[in-house]
């Protein structure tokens, strides 16, 4: 079993941005930084824990470090990563502003700005990765030679499975045009699970176990080039939450990169099917398909059939608010756990 280099967040930093009193390597020495893995964390503190623990058994030849942002969280899970993670990096936003702005108080910190870096030393990798996952030792390695192997590759991600063996569809997508929303917002991607025509946003008619390019991969497992990141900028801040990592897929491909799925490689989400019960949740969900609408196909789509995209985003999305909050209204059967509403689900 090969052990990875890890380099710790705070040790990385004073060597990347040549701080002279920190930094323990000499100029002769300087480490490369293969992978920077970010945890954008609110209110997940046992699902950081278990997600930690796995991130620091990886195995493979490779370096690596880690930050946890944790945006504002009330439930520990700042102390549990200063206490039980010492070797992790950690950035405390004083607000919850979201899941692009989160992310990019770490890439920032990394050097990476939406113009020129202000470092020499960026990692070769970034992997933005959810607090409620479990990866296994040899996905860094194995995501890595992957991406390696292809250098147009921008942004690459694995199979996703849930708790309960089922994959979580988000993690191959197509960009949702508005011909795939239309069949997926009436209900034909249902009828038709097979049909690359109906059913073109999660690709179910291709295997789970499949390696081919995709338009998308799921924010809970996006690894990043450097340089792709380099030419198109850091996430889109107009996202809260959902839609951001869409929209960083679409502009990293417009810039000439590939996008891959890599179903040889497996990682477990557990995916908080508490948002889908959140008010908030589900309003950044609907603003997020506005904002990406109208950022990459309004001012292509034909005025009548934009007036019917916009007619049923705003009746899908408040219909279901409704629901929500009616639903609210009514004694719960039983809590809800403490940590709802996760940086992203």
């Amino acid at each position: 079993m090969i052990q990875p280099l890890y380099i710790p967040w705070n040790e990385w930093l004073a060597i990347a941005h040549g701080d002279p009193d920190r930094r323990p390597h000499s100029t002769e020495t300087l480490p490369g930084l293969d992978l920077a893995v970010l945890i954008l964390n609110y209110n997940t503190r046992d699902l950081l824990a278990d997600c930690l623990d796995s991130v620091f058994a990886a195995e493979g030849a490779f370096s690596y470090t880690v930050c946890v942002v944790d945006n504002a969280s009330t439930d520990g899970s700042p102390e549990l990563v200063q206490d039980g993670f010492p070797q992790a990096g950690l950035i405390r936003s004083p607000e919850n502003r979201g899941y692009s702005a989160g992310n990019n108080l770490a890439l920032r910190a990394l050097g990476f700005r939406d113009g020129a870096p202000t470092t020499a030393h960026l990692p070769r990798y970034v992997l933005l990765l959810n607090p409620d996952t479990r990866v296994p030792s040899t996905v860094f390695g194995a995501m890595i030679r992957f991406m390696d192997g292809r250098p147009r590759v921008g942004m690459a991600g694995p199979r996703v499975r849930r708790p309960d063996g089922s994959m979580d569809r988000a993690c191959r997508r197509s960009f949702p045009t508005p011909r795939v929303s239309f069949f997926r917002m009436v209900g034909l991607s249902r009828l038709f699970p097979r049909s690359p025509y109906f059913n073109a946003y999660n690709l179910e008619y291709l295997p789970e176990d499949a390696v081919h390019p995709v338009d998308a991969v799921v924010g809970a497992y996006m690894q990043v080039r450097r340089e792709a990141i380099l030419q198109v900028g850091l996430l889109d801040e107009s996202y809260f939450m959902y839609g951001e990592d869409l929209d960083w897929a679409k502009r990293i491909k417009e810039a000439g990169w590939e996008v891959w799925y890599n179903g040889q490689v497996e990682i477990t989400h557990v995916k908080e099917a508490a948002s889908r019960r959140s008010p908030r949740a589900r309003r950044a969900f609907y603003q997020a398909m506005w904002i990406f609408y109208r950022k990459h196909y309004q001012a292509t789509t034909p005025w009548l059939l934009d007036k019917l995209i916009l007619l049923g985003i705003a009746l899908k999305g408040g219909l279901e608010l409704a629901t929500l909050m009616w639903h609210g209204r009514r004694p719960a059967s039983k809590p809800l756990p403490s940590h709802r509403l996760p940086s992203r689900p």
